[in-house]
Parts: C-alpha cells; sequence; structure tokens
C-alpha cells in the first residue's frame, strides 16, 4: 500500500484588489490494483491472432507514380500598407496553402517589428493561390 500527499496551492485576489494565497493538503492509500502474472498471461493468450477473426479490409488503389508536381501559383497577392520610413525593411514568413487556395498557418521567421509584422500578417490572409497539383 502506497501513501501520496497531494499540495494545492491557490493564488486568489480579493474583492479589494489585494493578493493572497490559500494552501491545503490531502492524504490517502494508493492500493494499485495488480493481477497475478500467471492470470495476465493466460489472458493474453486468449486474444485473437488468427487473420480470420479480424474484418476484411479494401485494398487501396495504388498509383504507379506521381505524374508532374505543379507549385501553387499566386492568383491574389494585395501588398501590406505600410508606410515604409526605413528602406531596408524586410518580413519573412512561412506559411501553408491550402487545398482551398488559401493561406494556412502565416508565421513570422524574420521581424520587421511588432506593427508592421500584424499589417504584413493581415495582407497575407487575404493572398489567394491556387493549389499545389
Amino acid at each position: 500500500m502506497n501513501r501520496r500527499t497531494v499540495v494545492t496551492l491557490i493564488f486568489l485576489i480579493g474583492l479589494n484588489g489585494m493578493p493572497g494565497w490559500s494552501a491545503t493538503s490531502c492524504s490517502f492509500r494508493v492500493t494499485p490494483d495488480r493481477i497475478p502474472l500467471a492470470q495476465w498471461e493466460s489472458q493474453l493468450r486468449r486474444m485473437p491472432a488468427h487473420l480470420s477473426e479480424f474484418s476484411p479490409m479494401s485494398e487501396p488503389l495504388a498509383i504507379p507514380r506521381c505524374g508532374d508536381v505543379r507549385p501553387p501559383e499566386a492568383l491574389v497577392t494585395p501588398d501590406p500598407i505600410i508606410q515604409l520610413d526605413d528602406e531596408n525593411l524586410r518580413v519573412r514568413v512561412s506559411f501553408i496553402v491550402g487545398a482551398d487556395g488559401r493561406v494556412h498557418s502565416p508565421f513570422i521567421l524574420d521581424s520587421g517589428g511588432v506593427r508592421e509584422d500584424q499589417l504584413v500578417l493581415h495582407a497575407i490572409r487575404r493572398w489567394r493561390y491556387r493549389p499545389a497539383l
């Protein structure tokens, strides 16, 4: 039999705005349910292992080789509205072009500043592509 103790700390903010702490602990006994090893092994031996006991599955159609692969093609890519004070400003972005041609999961790789990053992300979300084939 094992003995476990759980301690809980809670950070509180009162109605008057003053922070405070509350702590509580609880101790209890744990009795693990263990199956004897011999019984466990006999249960394993009785599990189905014959192919006839599994449901049949249809085989997927195999494609002998991939055809020509075409990358996504940009259809609409409006520029972000940024007033450039610095001509060397660069923002690098990574994103996924979905099957619907929309930009998904844009991620800033190289930041140009918080405001610039937000403007670039806003513009990129409006970009549309012809998906890859």
